[in-house]
């Protein structure tokens, strides 16, 4: 024969203040005294106690004019009452320490090179700010960033979407637009901007096909009516920089990335025109998910440490 345990609803359930004043009271040994500890009148005291007894179906007071005494019952239930309380003194404390980012875990996807170069002096100013908040960086290749949003296998991403995307939505936290980046030995006519029928003149250092800024790279020069000559593709944007640093060409990135590794001084980062092409960066969420107080905070920090202005 199956044994069923009876199960108390809620509202058979001692409440806190009806526990609080058990514990006052079995402590206190007087009612007066346990009033002045929980801030309440003797009344109010009594009538919690009561309560208490009429759910618990047991006496826990034996009461005089003068005196209360512990009944064999409260001898028994006030450990109970104890770990209740505490537990849930604990609970509110766990939980104020969430809501003030001040505890939680954090997972944030982003490309290689955002990884590398955005990150890092962010995480470094997140970290001094929240020691017990547990980050982790899931630096995945560009056609993985969609995919770990969208299937909440992070809070949210750091990156750049290559098109709208249902489902995300997006926070610009840096402006940047695409750049030809070359030692200053390199002829260009204008010391701030490149064309792109100038590019096409020079030998050019682009990411591979596939890979993030490289749809943008093709799809503009075919508008602008030219042909680049890639010279070399490479995988890591930090790649096309230091080969750029070693005069083998012009490599096509985002005007940051020069700026964020403190590339070589040697370096110059000329706007792409005729037509420009923005690249900004963003914290990328999946629409309708709340974030943690701990990816909150730290999505704020990004737009704190970086402006989008």
């Amino acid at each position: 024969m199956a044994i069923h345990k009876k199960t108390l609803s809620l509202k058979g359930l001692p409440s806190v203040r009806q526990l609080r004043a058990f514990v006052a009271v079995y402590h206190g040994g007087r009612l007066s005294a346990a009033a002045e500890r929980l801030a309440l009148t003797q009344p109010a005291v009594t009538v919690l106690l009561r309560e208490l007894e009429d759910k618990l179906g047991v006496r826990l007071f034996d009461r005089t004019t003068r005196t209360l005494r512990r009944t064999e019952a409260a001898e028994e239930a006030i450990g109970y009452a104890e770990r209740a309380l505490a537990e849930l003194d604990a609970m509110a404390a766990r939980m104020a320490d969430v809501a003030g980012a001040r505890r939680g875990s954090l997972r944030i996807a982003a490309t290689s090179t955002t990884a590398q170069t955005l990150l890092p002096r962010a995480l470094k100013r997140y970290l001094d700010a929240h020691p017990a908040v547990r980050v982790a960086i899931d630096d995945c290749a560009p056609g993985e960033f969609v995919d770990r949003i969208v299937n909440e296998q992070v809070d949210f991403g750091v990156g750049m979407l290559e098109a709208p995307t249902p489902g995300l939505e997006e926070k610009v936290f840096v402006r940047d637009h695409l750049s030809a980046i070359a030692d200053v030995s390199v002829p260009f006519p204008n010391p701030a901007t490149v064309t792109w029928r100038q590019l096409a003149a020079h030998p050019v250092i682009a990411v591979k096909p596939g890979y993030g800024v490289r749809g943008s790279i093709d799809e503009t020069a075919a508008a602008a009516g030219v042909r680049l000559r890639v010279a070399h593709e490479v995988t890591l944007l930090t790649t096309g920089l230091a080969m750029a640093a070693a005069r083998l060409g012009v490599a096509v990135l985002p005007a940051s990335l020069l700026a964020q590794t403190q590339g070589d001084a040697q370096l110059v980062a000329r706007r792409l025109v005729r037509p420009a092409v923005d690249r900004h960066v963003a914290v990328v969420r999946k629409r309708g998910r709340s974030l943690s107080p701990a990816a909150e905070a730290f999505a704020a920090l990004l737009h704190d440490e970086f402006s989008a202005g």
